[in-house]
Protein backbone atom coordinates (compact mmCIF):
# COMPACT_ATOMS: atom_id res chain seq x y z
CA UNK A 1 0.00 0.00 0.00
CA UNK A 2 1.49 3.33 -1.02
CA UNK A 3 0.29 4.81 2.29
CA UNK A 4 3.35 3.18 3.86
CA UNK A 5 5.66 5.40 1.85
CA UNK A 6 4.69 8.40 3.94
CA UNK A 7 5.57 6.64 7.20
CA UNK A 8 9.24 5.64 7.01
CA UNK A 9 11.15 4.56 10.10
CA UNK A 10 14.17 6.72 9.39
CA UNK A 11 15.57 9.22 6.89
CA UNK A 12 16.06 6.61 4.18
CA UNK A 13 13.33 4.08 4.88
CA UNK A 14 10.69 5.75 2.72
CA UNK A 15 12.47 4.05 -0.19
CA UNK A 16 12.13 0.55 1.17
CA UNK A 17 8.39 -0.10 1.15
CA UNK A 18 8.57 -2.44 -1.85
CA UNK A 19 11.58 -4.22 -0.34
CA UNK A 20 9.64 -4.74 2.88
CA UNK A 21 6.60 -6.02 0.96
CA UNK A 22 8.76 -8.54 -0.89
CA UNK A 23 10.38 -9.68 2.37
CA UNK A 24 6.92 -10.11 3.89
CA UNK A 25 5.63 -12.02 0.86
CA UNK A 26 8.63 -14.36 0.82
CA UNK A 27 8.14 -14.92 4.54
CA UNK A 28 4.48 -15.82 4.03
CA UNK A 29 5.27 -18.37 1.33
CA UNK A 30 8.15 -19.79 3.36
CA UNK A 31 5.91 -20.17 6.41
CA UNK A 32 3.24 -21.87 4.32
CA UNK A 33 5.80 -24.31 2.97
CA UNK A 34 6.89 -25.14 6.53
CA UNK A 35 3.30 -25.97 7.48
CA UNK A 36 2.14 -27.71 4.30
CA UNK A 37 4.67 -27.99 1.46
CA UNK A 38 2.04 -29.32 -0.97
CA UNK A 39 -0.55 -26.60 -0.45
CA UNK A 40 -0.90 -24.15 -3.37
CA UNK A 41 -0.75 -20.45 -2.56
CA UNK A 42 -2.34 -17.29 -3.96
CA UNK A 43 -0.44 -14.02 -3.54
CA UNK A 44 -1.85 -10.60 -4.46
CA UNK A 45 1.25 -8.41 -4.53
CA UNK A 46 0.41 -4.70 -4.80
CA UNK A 47 3.33 -2.27 -4.36
CA UNK A 48 3.00 1.51 -4.32
CA UNK A 49 4.87 1.97 -7.60
CA UNK A 50 4.30 4.05 -9.50
CA UNK A 51 1.73 6.04 -7.56
CA UNK A 52 3.12 9.24 -6.13
CA UNK A 53 5.26 9.94 -4.23
CA UNK A 54 7.93 8.88 -6.68
CA UNK A 55 10.76 7.84 -4.35
CA UNK A 56 13.79 5.63 -4.82
CA UNK A 57 17.29 5.22 -3.38
CA UNK A 58 19.63 7.83 -4.88
CA UNK A 59 21.72 5.27 -6.75
CA UNK A 60 18.63 4.05 -8.60
CA UNK A 61 17.67 7.55 -9.66
CA UNK A 62 21.26 8.26 -10.71
CA UNK A 63 21.07 5.38 -13.20
CA UNK A 64 18.75 7.60 -15.23
CA UNK A 65 20.76 10.80 -15.02
CA UNK A 66 20.44 12.51 -18.38
CA UNK A 67 18.25 9.80 -19.90
CA UNK A 68 15.26 12.13 -20.25
CA UNK A 69 17.07 15.34 -21.16
CA UNK A 70 15.77 15.13 -24.72
CA UNK A 71 12.25 15.58 -23.35
CA UNK A 72 8.84 14.07 -23.70
CA UNK A 73 8.32 14.76 -27.41
CA UNK A 74 11.34 12.79 -28.55
CA UNK A 75 10.69 10.17 -25.87
CA UNK A 76 7.20 9.57 -27.29
CA UNK A 77 8.58 9.12 -30.82
CA UNK A 78 11.29 6.70 -29.67
CA UNK A 79 8.92 4.76 -27.44
CA UNK A 80 6.39 4.19 -30.22
CA UNK A 81 9.19 2.99 -32.49
CA UNK A 82 10.23 0.44 -29.86
CA UNK A 83 6.64 -0.66 -29.31
CA UNK A 84 6.17 -1.34 -33.01
CA UNK A 85 9.57 -3.02 -33.40
CA UNK A 86 8.89 -5.34 -30.47
CA UNK A 87 5.43 -6.26 -31.74
CA UNK A 88 3.58 -4.78 -28.78
CA UNK A 89 1.75 -2.52 -31.25
CA UNK A 90 1.06 -3.24 -34.92
CA UNK A 91 2.82 -1.63 -37.84
CA UNK A 92 1.13 1.62 -38.82
CA UNK A 93 0.13 2.62 -35.29
CA UNK A 94 0.12 6.40 -35.12
CA UNK A 95 1.17 8.65 -32.27
CA UNK A 96 -1.76 10.58 -30.84
CA UNK A 97 -1.23 14.36 -31.00
CA UNK A 98 0.37 16.03 -28.00
CA UNK A 99 -2.48 17.89 -26.24
CA UNK A 100 -2.48 21.66 -26.61
CA UNK A 101 -2.24 22.09 -22.83
CA UNK A 102 1.14 20.29 -22.78
CA UNK A 103 3.94 22.55 -24.06
CA UNK A 104 6.48 21.43 -26.61
CA UNK A 105 9.67 20.39 -24.82
CA UNK A 106 11.80 22.70 -26.94
CA UNK A 107 9.69 25.69 -25.87
CA UNK A 108 10.75 25.31 -22.22
CA UNK A 109 13.63 27.13 -20.57
CA UNK A 110 16.82 25.25 -19.78
CA UNK A 111 16.12 25.33 -16.02
CA UNK A 112 12.57 24.08 -16.53
CA UNK A 113 13.82 21.20 -18.65
CA UNK A 114 16.32 20.30 -15.92
CA UNK A 115 13.57 20.12 -13.31
CA UNK A 116 11.14 18.19 -15.49
CA UNK A 117 13.82 15.69 -16.52
CA UNK A 118 14.70 15.12 -12.86
CA UNK A 119 11.06 14.37 -12.02
CA UNK A 120 11.07 11.67 -14.69
CA UNK A 121 14.40 10.30 -13.48
CA UNK A 122 12.82 9.82 -10.05
CA UNK A 123 9.83 8.06 -11.60
CA UNK A 124 12.07 5.74 -13.60
CA UNK A 125 14.25 4.98 -10.59
CA UNK A 126 11.13 4.17 -8.57
CA UNK A 127 9.87 1.74 -11.22
CA UNK A 128 13.25 0.05 -11.69
CA UNK A 129 13.77 -0.27 -7.95
CA UNK A 130 10.37 -1.96 -7.69
CA UNK A 131 11.19 -4.23 -10.61
CA UNK A 132 14.43 -5.23 -8.90
CA UNK A 133 12.68 -6.30 -5.72
CA UNK A 134 9.94 -8.07 -7.63
CA UNK A 135 12.81 -9.99 -9.17
CA UNK A 136 13.84 -11.10 -5.68
CA UNK A 137 10.39 -12.65 -5.23
CA UNK A 138 10.74 -14.51 -8.52
CA UNK A 139 14.26 -15.61 -7.55
CA UNK A 140 12.83 -17.08 -4.35
CA UNK A 141 10.23 -19.06 -6.30
CA UNK A 142 12.99 -20.31 -8.60
CA UNK A 143 15.08 -21.40 -5.60
CA UNK A 144 12.14 -23.37 -4.23
CA UNK A 145 11.57 -25.00 -7.63
CA UNK A 146 8.10 -23.46 -7.97
CA UNK A 147 8.63 -20.66 -10.47
CA UNK A 148 7.76 -22.63 -13.60
CA UNK A 149 4.65 -24.05 -11.93
CA UNK A 150 3.42 -20.64 -10.76
CA UNK A 151 0.96 -18.66 -12.88
CA UNK A 152 2.08 -15.02 -12.72
CA UNK A 153 -0.13 -12.20 -13.98
CA UNK A 154 1.57 -8.79 -13.93
CA UNK A 155 -0.36 -5.65 -14.80
CA UNK A 156 -0.78 -2.01 -13.83
CA UNK A 157 -4.02 -0.54 -12.56
CA UNK A 158 -4.67 2.44 -14.84
CA UNK A 159 -3.06 4.83 -17.27
CA UNK A 160 -0.40 7.31 -16.22
CA UNK A 161 -1.54 9.98 -13.77
CA UNK A 162 -1.83 13.71 -14.46
CA UNK A 163 -2.11 14.67 -10.79
CA UNK A 164 1.34 16.29 -10.79
CA UNK A 165 -0.22 19.12 -12.78
CA UNK A 166 1.46 21.19 -15.47
CA UNK A 167 4.70 21.87 -13.53
CA UNK A 168 5.07 18.78 -11.36
CA UNK A 169 4.74 18.61 -7.61
CA UNK A 170 7.02 18.59 -4.59
CA UNK A 171 4.00 17.89 -2.39
CA UNK A 172 0.61 16.86 -3.74
CA UNK A 173 -1.21 18.12 -0.65
CA UNK A 174 -0.40 21.72 -1.53
CA UNK A 175 -3.14 22.01 -4.11
CA UNK A 176 -5.85 21.64 -1.46
CA UNK A 177 -4.16 24.16 0.84
CA UNK A 178 -3.68 26.96 -1.71
CA UNK A 179 0.10 26.67 -1.47
CA UNK A 180 2.07 27.15 -4.70
CA UNK A 181 3.85 24.48 -6.69
CA UNK A 182 6.52 26.19 -8.77
CA UNK A 183 9.39 25.30 -11.03
CA UNK A 184 11.56 27.81 -9.18
CA UNK A 185 11.23 26.01 -5.84
CA UNK A 186 11.72 22.64 -7.50
CA UNK A 187 14.93 23.93 -9.09
CA UNK A 188 16.23 25.02 -5.69
CA UNK A 189 15.39 21.56 -4.27
CA UNK A 190 16.20 19.52 -7.35
CA UNK A 191 18.47 17.13 -5.46
CA UNK A 192 15.61 16.29 -3.09
CA UNK A 193 13.33 15.10 -5.91
CA UNK A 194 12.89 11.35 -5.46
CA UNK A 195 13.85 11.50 -1.79
CA UNK A 196 11.81 11.26 1.41
CA UNK A 197 11.62 15.01 2.06
CA UNK A 198 9.30 15.62 -0.89
CA UNK A 199 6.16 14.00 -2.28
CA UNK A 200 7.38 14.01 -5.89
CA UNK A 201 4.99 13.76 -8.82
CA UNK A 202 6.00 14.47 -12.40
CA UNK A 203 4.40 17.11 -14.69
CA UNK A 204 1.69 15.96 -17.04
CA UNK A 205 3.91 16.19 -20.11
CA UNK A 206 5.44 12.95 -18.83
CA UNK A 207 1.94 11.61 -18.22
CA UNK A 208 1.23 11.90 -21.92
CA UNK A 209 4.60 10.32 -22.68
CA UNK A 210 3.92 7.47 -20.27
CA UNK A 211 0.72 6.69 -22.15
CA UNK A 212 2.43 6.53 -25.54
CA UNK A 213 0.84 6.31 -28.07
CA UNK A 214 -2.61 6.76 -26.51
CA UNK A 215 -4.83 9.77 -25.82
CA UNK A 216 -5.46 11.35 -22.43
CA UNK A 217 -4.79 9.70 -19.04
CA UNK A 218 -5.92 8.13 -15.76
CA UNK A 219 -9.50 8.76 -14.52
CA UNK A 220 -10.76 8.98 -18.11
CA UNK A 221 -11.92 6.38 -20.62
CA UNK A 222 -9.81 7.13 -23.68
CA UNK A 223 -7.08 4.55 -24.15
CA UNK A 224 -4.58 6.59 -22.14
CA UNK A 225 -6.76 6.00 -19.09
CA UNK A 226 -7.70 2.35 -19.55
CA UNK A 227 -5.10 0.58 -21.69
CA UNK A 228 -2.52 -1.29 -19.60
CA UNK A 229 0.19 -3.87 -20.18
CA UNK A 230 -0.39 -7.45 -19.04
CA UNK A 231 2.38 -10.03 -18.76
CA UNK A 232 1.51 -13.72 -18.26
CA UNK A 233 4.22 -16.18 -17.17
CA UNK A 234 3.58 -19.91 -16.67
CA UNK A 235 6.23 -22.12 -18.33
CA UNK A 236 4.70 -25.43 -17.24
CA UNK A 237 1.22 -24.37 -18.31
CA UNK A 238 1.87 -22.39 -21.50
CA UNK A 239 3.95 -23.76 -24.35
CA UNK A 240 4.46 -20.37 -25.99
CA UNK A 241 7.09 -17.95 -24.67
CA UNK A 242 8.06 -14.40 -25.51
CA UNK A 243 5.04 -13.86 -27.75
CA UNK A 244 2.47 -11.09 -27.98
CA UNK A 245 -1.29 -11.58 -27.86
CA UNK A 246 -3.70 -9.07 -29.36
CA UNK A 247 -7.06 -10.44 -28.20
CA UNK A 248 -9.15 -7.96 -26.23
CA UNK A 249 -8.79 -8.58 -22.47
CA UNK A 250 -10.25 -6.61 -19.56
CA UNK A 251 -9.27 -6.59 -15.89
CA UNK A 252 -12.45 -8.50 -15.02
CA UNK A 253 -11.07 -11.40 -17.06
CA UNK A 254 -8.23 -12.13 -14.63
CA UNK A 255 -10.31 -13.97 -12.01
CA UNK A 256 -12.14 -16.30 -14.43
CA UNK A 257 -8.81 -17.09 -16.12
CA UNK A 258 -7.27 -18.15 -12.82
CA UNK A 259 -10.32 -20.22 -11.92
CA UNK A 260 -10.29 -21.99 -15.30
CA UNK A 261 -6.64 -23.01 -15.18
CA UNK A 262 -7.14 -24.25 -11.61
CA UNK A 263 -10.21 -26.21 -12.61
CA UNK A 264 -12.30 -24.43 -9.99
CA UNK A 265 -15.96 -23.56 -10.52
CA UNK A 266 -17.09 -20.49 -8.57
CA UNK A 267 -19.82 -21.30 -6.05
CA UNK A 268 -23.32 -20.01 -6.70
CA UNK A 269 -23.82 -19.40 -2.98
CA UNK A 270 -21.50 -18.61 -0.08
CA UNK A 271 -22.85 -18.98 3.46
CA UNK A 272 -26.36 -19.19 2.05
CA UNK A 273 -25.96 -15.92 0.13
CA UNK A 274 -26.52 -16.08 -3.62
CA UNK A 275 -23.55 -14.79 -5.60
CA UNK A 276 -23.68 -12.59 -8.67
CA UNK A 277 -22.16 -14.26 -11.71
CA UNK A 278 -18.58 -13.43 -12.56
CA UNK A 279 -18.76 -10.97 -15.45
CA UNK A 280 -15.36 -11.54 -17.04
CA UNK A 281 -14.28 -14.04 -19.71
CA UNK A 282 -11.30 -16.36 -19.28
CA UNK A 283 -8.53 -15.69 -21.77
CA UNK A 284 -6.76 -19.01 -21.18
CA UNK A 285 -7.88 -19.94 -24.71
CA UNK A 286 -5.26 -17.53 -26.08
CA UNK A 287 -2.31 -18.91 -24.11
CA UNK A 288 -1.18 -21.19 -26.91
CA UNK A 289 -3.14 -19.86 -29.86
CA UNK A 290 -2.18 -16.37 -31.01
CA UNK A 291 -4.78 -16.51 -33.79
CA UNK A 292 -7.69 -17.55 -31.55
CA UNK A 293 -10.81 -15.45 -32.01
CA UNK A 294 -11.37 -13.04 -29.10
CA UNK A 295 -14.13 -14.11 -26.73
CA UNK A 296 -14.54 -10.87 -24.78
CA UNK A 297 -16.21 -8.79 -27.47
CA UNK A 298 -18.17 -6.14 -25.54
CA UNK A 299 -17.13 -4.00 -22.57
CA UNK A 300 -18.54 -0.78 -21.14
CA UNK A 301 -16.47 1.86 -19.30
CA UNK A 302 -17.57 4.67 -16.99
CA UNK A 303 -15.58 6.88 -14.66
CA UNK A 304 -16.62 10.25 -13.25
CA UNK A 305 -18.96 10.77 -16.18
CA UNK A 306 -16.42 9.76 -18.83
CA UNK A 307 -17.89 6.86 -20.77
CA UNK A 308 -16.83 4.38 -23.44
CA UNK A 309 -17.80 1.09 -24.95
CA UNK A 310 -15.70 -1.43 -26.82
CA UNK A 311 -17.40 -3.83 -29.22
CA UNK A 312 -15.77 -6.15 -31.70
CA UNK A 313 -12.85 -3.87 -32.61
CA UNK A 314 -14.78 -0.58 -32.39
CA UNK A 315 -14.91 1.94 -29.59
CA UNK A 316 -17.19 4.86 -28.81
CA UNK A 317 -15.91 7.23 -26.13
CA UNK A 318 -16.83 10.56 -24.59
CA UNK A 319 -14.99 12.85 -22.20
CA UNK A 320 -16.82 14.57 -19.35
CA UNK A 321 -15.21 17.36 -17.38
CA UNK A 322 -14.84 16.17 -13.80
CA UNK A 323 -16.58 18.24 -11.12
CA UNK A 324 -18.39 20.47 -13.61
CA UNK A 325 -22.15 20.56 -13.09
CA UNK A 326 -22.52 23.12 -15.87
CA UNK A 327 -21.78 20.41 -18.43
CA UNK A 328 -24.72 18.04 -18.72
CA UNK A 329 -23.88 14.44 -19.49
CA UNK A 330 -26.16 14.44 -22.52
CA UNK A 331 -24.15 17.30 -24.04
CA UNK A 332 -20.87 15.40 -24.11
CA UNK A 333 -19.91 14.65 -27.76
CA UNK A 334 -19.21 10.99 -28.53
CA UNK A 335 -16.20 9.99 -30.62
CA UNK A 336 -15.87 6.84 -32.71
CA UNK A 337 -12.70 4.84 -33.38
CA UNK A 338 -11.98 1.60 -35.18
CA UNK A 339 -9.42 0.58 -32.56
CA UNK A 340 -8.68 -2.73 -34.28
CA UNK A 341 -6.94 -0.61 -36.93
CA UNK A 342 -6.45 2.63 -34.98
CA UNK A 343 -5.44 1.61 -31.43
CA UNK A 344 -4.25 5.11 -30.53
CA UNK A 345 -7.61 6.74 -31.34
CA UNK A 346 -6.17 9.16 -33.88
CA UNK A 347 -9.05 9.13 -36.37
CA UNK A 348 -12.49 10.06 -35.09
CA UNK A 349 -15.03 8.47 -37.46
CA UNK A 350 -18.14 9.83 -35.72
CA UNK A 351 -19.04 12.18 -38.57
CA UNK A 352 -18.34 9.58 -41.25
CA UNK A 353 -20.21 6.69 -39.62
CA UNK A 354 -23.06 8.11 -37.54
CA UNK A 355 -25.05 4.87 -37.67
CA UNK A 356 -22.15 2.89 -36.22
CA UNK A 357 -21.73 5.49 -33.49
CA UNK A 358 -25.45 5.43 -32.69
CA UNK A 359 -25.36 1.63 -32.48
CA UNK A 360 -22.47 1.69 -30.01
CA UNK A 361 -23.93 4.44 -27.84
CA UNK A 362 -27.22 2.54 -27.60
CA UNK A 363 -25.25 -0.57 -26.68
CA UNK A 364 -23.49 1.41 -23.94
CA UNK A 365 -26.84 2.22 -22.32
CA UNK A 366 -27.86 -1.43 -22.47
CA UNK A 367 -24.59 -2.57 -20.89
CA UNK A 368 -24.74 0.20 -18.29
CA UNK A 369 -28.21 -0.87 -17.21
CA UNK A 370 -27.24 -4.56 -17.14
CA UNK A 371 -24.18 -3.92 -14.96
CA UNK A 372 -25.82 -1.44 -12.57
CA UNK A 373 -23.93 1.65 -13.73
CA UNK A 374 -27.11 3.71 -13.80
CA UNK A 375 -28.16 6.22 -12.75
CA UNK A 376 -25.26 8.39 -13.80
CA UNK A 377 -24.47 11.06 -11.23
CA UNK A 378 -23.38 14.44 -12.51
CA UNK A 379 -22.87 16.05 -9.11
CA UNK A 380 -19.44 17.34 -8.14
CA UNK A 381 -17.44 15.02 -5.91
CA UNK A 382 -17.83 17.52 -3.10
CA UNK A 383 -21.54 16.66 -2.82
CA UNK A 384 -20.57 13.19 -1.67
CA UNK A 385 -18.61 14.66 1.23
CA UNK A 386 -21.42 16.85 2.57
CA UNK A 387 -23.37 14.98 5.22
CA UNK A 388 -21.08 11.97 5.12
CA UNK A 389 -21.02 10.08 8.43
CA UNK A 390 -17.83 10.73 10.36
CA UNK A 391 -15.71 7.80 11.58
CA UNK A 392 -15.86 9.04 15.21
CA UNK A 393 -18.19 11.54 16.92
CA UNK A 394 -17.00 15.12 17.10
CA UNK A 395 -16.17 16.37 20.59
CA UNK A 396 -14.66 19.43 22.21
CA UNK A 397 -11.86 17.68 24.11
CA UNK A 398 -9.41 14.96 23.07
CA UNK A 399 -7.05 13.17 25.43
CA UNK A 400 -3.89 11.53 24.13
CA UNK A 401 -1.59 9.32 26.17
CA UNK A 402 2.12 8.85 25.43
CA UNK A 403 3.72 5.97 23.55
CA UNK A 404 0.57 4.80 21.79
CA UNK A 405 0.18 4.03 18.12
CA UNK A 406 -0.07 6.81 15.58
CA UNK A 407 -3.63 8.15 15.29
CA UNK A 408 -4.65 8.54 11.61
CA UNK A 409 -5.44 12.08 10.57
CA UNK A 410 -9.03 11.23 9.65
CA UNK A 411 -9.84 10.31 13.27
CA UNK A 412 -7.45 12.68 15.07
CA UNK A 413 -8.56 16.02 16.47
CA UNK A 414 -9.27 18.52 13.70
CA UNK A 415 -7.66 21.81 14.74
CA UNK A 416 -7.82 23.49 11.33
CA UNK A 417 -9.44 26.94 11.14
CA UNK A 418 -10.65 26.90 14.73
CA UNK A 419 -9.43 28.13 18.10
CA UNK A 420 -7.67 25.36 19.95
CA UNK A 421 -5.47 24.62 22.95
CA UNK A 422 -2.89 21.87 23.43
CA UNK A 423 -2.06 21.20 27.10
CA UNK A 424 0.62 18.75 28.18
CA UNK A 425 0.97 17.61 31.80
CA UNK A 426 4.64 16.87 32.42
CA UNK A 427 7.26 16.28 35.09
CA UNK A 428 10.69 17.70 34.28
CA UNK A 429 13.47 15.71 35.98
CA UNK A 430 16.68 17.12 37.42
CA UNK A 431 18.98 17.73 34.47
CA UNK A 432 16.14 18.78 32.18
CA UNK A 433 14.10 17.09 29.48
CA UNK A 434 13.41 17.28 25.77
CA UNK A 435 11.32 15.46 23.18
CA UNK A 436 7.99 15.48 21.41
CA UNK A 437 4.83 16.21 23.36
CA UNK A 438 2.39 16.09 20.43
CA UNK A 439 3.06 15.97 16.70
CA UNK A 440 0.73 15.76 13.71
CA UNK A 441 1.96 14.97 10.20
CA UNK A 442 5.48 14.80 8.83
CA UNK A 443 8.12 16.84 7.05
CA UNK A 444 5.57 17.26 4.25
CA UNK A 445 3.24 19.21 6.55
CA UNK A 446 1.86 19.28 10.09
CA UNK A 447 2.57 20.74 13.51
CA UNK A 448 4.70 19.82 16.50
CA UNK A 449 4.77 20.83 20.15
CA UNK A 450 8.09 19.80 21.67
CA UNK A 451 10.95 20.65 24.02
CA UNK A 452 14.50 21.28 22.86
CA UNK A 453 17.12 22.28 25.44
CA UNK A 454 14.47 22.73 28.16
CA UNK A 455 12.60 25.25 26.02
CA UNK A 456 9.06 24.88 24.73
CA UNK A 457 8.64 25.19 20.94
CA UNK A 458 5.68 25.01 18.59
CA UNK A 459 6.21 24.63 14.84
CA UNK A 460 3.52 24.74 12.15
CA UNK A 461 4.82 23.27 8.88
CA UNK A 462 2.74 24.56 5.95
CA UNK A 463 2.93 21.75 3.40
CA UNK A 464 6.73 21.73 3.42
CA UNK A 465 6.61 25.24 1.98
CA UNK A 466 7.32 27.36 5.05
CA UNK A 467 7.46 27.08 8.84
CA UNK A 468 5.74 29.24 11.44
CA UNK A 469 7.50 29.07 14.81
CA UNK A 470 6.59 30.12 18.32
CA UNK A 471 9.57 29.55 20.61
CA UNK A 472 10.03 30.21 24.31
CA UNK A 473 13.27 31.68 25.64
CA UNK A 474 12.53 30.46 29.18
CA UNK A 475 14.28 27.33 30.50
CA UNK A 476 11.93 24.94 32.27
CA UNK A 477 12.87 24.11 35.84
CA UNK A 478 12.62 20.61 37.34
CA UNK A 479 9.22 19.66 38.67
CA UNK A 480 5.61 19.37 37.48
CA UNK A 481 4.38 21.78 34.81
CA UNK A 482 1.44 22.37 32.52
CA UNK A 483 2.75 23.30 29.08
CA UNK A 484 0.29 24.85 26.67
CA UNK A 485 0.00 26.06 23.11
CA UNK A 486 -2.99 28.27 22.28
CA UNK A 487 -4.16 29.21 18.79
CA UNK A 488 -6.50 32.19 18.44
CA UNK A 489 -8.02 32.78 15.01
CA UNK A 490 -7.72 36.31 13.65
CA UNK A 491 -9.30 35.44 10.29
CA UNK A 492 -9.95 32.32 8.23
CA UNK A 493 -6.96 29.99 8.28
CA UNK A 494 -4.74 32.42 10.17
CA UNK A 495 -4.14 33.45 13.76
CA UNK A 496 -1.80 33.99 16.64
CA UNK A 497 0.01 31.23 18.50
CA UNK A 498 0.87 31.56 22.17
CA UNK A 499 2.98 29.36 24.44
CA UNK A 500 2.24 29.21 28.16
CA UNK A 501 3.99 27.53 31.08
CA UNK A 502 1.80 27.02 34.15
CA UNK A 503 -0.58 29.66 32.80
CA UNK A 504 2.09 32.30 32.19
CA UNK A 505 2.68 33.46 28.62
CA UNK A 506 6.27 32.78 27.50
CA UNK A 507 6.11 33.38 23.72
CA UNK A 508 3.78 34.49 20.97
CA UNK A 509 3.91 34.65 17.19
CA UNK A 510 1.83 35.03 14.04
CA UNK A 511 0.72 32.04 11.98
CA UNK A 512 -0.24 33.84 8.76
CA UNK A 513 -1.56 30.76 6.96
CA UNK A 514 -2.57 27.64 8.85
CA UNK A 515 -3.02 24.41 6.92
CA UNK A 516 -6.49 24.58 5.39
CA UNK A 517 -7.58 21.07 4.51
CA UNK A 518 -5.15 18.21 5.00
CA UNK A 519 -1.72 17.83 6.56
CA UNK A 520 -0.87 14.71 4.57
CA UNK A 521 -2.10 12.89 1.48
CA UNK A 522 -0.81 9.46 2.47
CA UNK A 523 -1.69 9.05 6.10
CA UNK A 524 0.92 10.57 8.45
CA UNK A 525 -1.03 10.88 11.69
CA UNK A 526 -0.87 12.22 15.22
CA UNK A 527 1.68 11.01 17.78
CA UNK A 528 1.95 11.63 21.52
CA UNK A 529 5.22 11.45 23.42
CA UNK A 530 7.29 10.70 20.32
CA UNK A 531 7.27 11.26 16.56
CA UNK A 532 6.27 8.50 14.16
CA UNK A 533 7.82 8.72 10.72
CA UNK A 534 9.59 11.75 9.29
CA UNK A 535 9.80 14.65 11.74
CA UNK A 536 7.59 17.69 11.17
CA UNK A 537 10.58 20.00 11.64
CA UNK A 538 14.38 19.91 11.51
CA UNK A 539 14.43 20.74 15.24
CA UNK A 540 14.83 17.03 15.95
CA UNK A 541 15.26 13.58 14.44
CA UNK A 542 12.45 11.08 14.88
CA UNK A 543 11.34 9.49 17.11
CA UNK A 544 12.68 12.04 19.64
CA UNK A 545 10.78 10.56 22.62
CA UNK A 546 10.05 12.83 25.55
CA UNK A 547 12.72 12.17 28.18
CA UNK A 548 10.73 13.44 31.15
CA UNK A 549 7.41 12.15 32.42
CA UNK A 550 4.42 12.90 30.18
CA UNK A 551 1.13 12.05 31.81
CA UNK A 552 -1.22 13.11 29.04
CA UNK A 553 -1.92 15.72 26.38
CA UNK A 554 -5.35 17.34 26.17
CA UNK A 555 -6.47 19.11 22.99
CA UNK A 556 -9.51 21.37 23.26
CA UNK A 557 -11.23 22.83 20.20
CA UNK A 558 -13.91 25.49 19.76
CA UNK A 559 -16.57 25.67 17.08
CA UNK A 560 -17.51 23.18 14.39
CA UNK A 561 -14.71 21.34 12.58
CA UNK A 562 -13.69 22.93 9.29
CA UNK A 563 -14.29 20.75 6.22
CA UNK A 564 -13.82 21.88 2.63
CA UNK A 565 -15.96 19.43 0.63
CA UNK A 566 -14.19 20.06 -2.67
CA UNK A 567 -10.74 19.57 -1.14
CA UNK A 568 -11.85 16.43 0.70
CA UNK A 569 -13.27 15.01 -2.50
CA UNK A 570 -10.09 15.80 -4.43
CA UNK A 571 -8.08 14.15 -1.67
CA UNK A 572 -10.16 10.99 -1.90
CA UNK A 573 -9.72 10.84 -5.66
CA UNK A 574 -5.98 11.53 -5.57
CA UNK A 575 -5.40 8.64 -3.16
CA UNK A 576 -6.79 6.17 -5.69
Amino acid sequence: DNDLIDAPRGPEDGYHVTEDLVDHSIGLVRDLRAVDPDKPFFLYFCPGACHSPHQAPPEWIERYRGRFDAGWDRWRDETLARQIESGVLPEGTELSPRPEWVPAWDSLSEDTRRVYARYMEAFAGFLSHTDHHLGRLLDFLEETGELDDTLILLCSDNGASSEGGPVGSLNDVRGWNVVPRTVEEALERIDEIGGPTVHANYPWGWTVAGNTPFRRWKRETHEGGVADPLVVHWPNGIDAAGETRTQYVHAIDLAPTILEVLGVSPPSTIGGVSQRPIEGVSFAYAFDDPAAEARHVTQYYEMFGCRAIYHDGWKAVTYHTIQDESEHLSDDPWELYHVAEDPSECHDLAAEQPEKLRELVERWWVEAARHQVLPLDNRPFSDFVLGRPQPVPERASYVYLPDGAMVPELVAVNVRNRDHRIRAEVEIPTGGAEGVLLAQGSILGGYSLHLVGDRLIYVHNLCGYEEHRVESQVDLQPGPHELEFRFDRTRDHAGVGTLLVDGDEVATGDIPQFTMNRFSITGAGLSCGRAHGMAVTDDYVSPFPFSGTLRRVVVEVDGVPFVDPEAEAESAVARQ
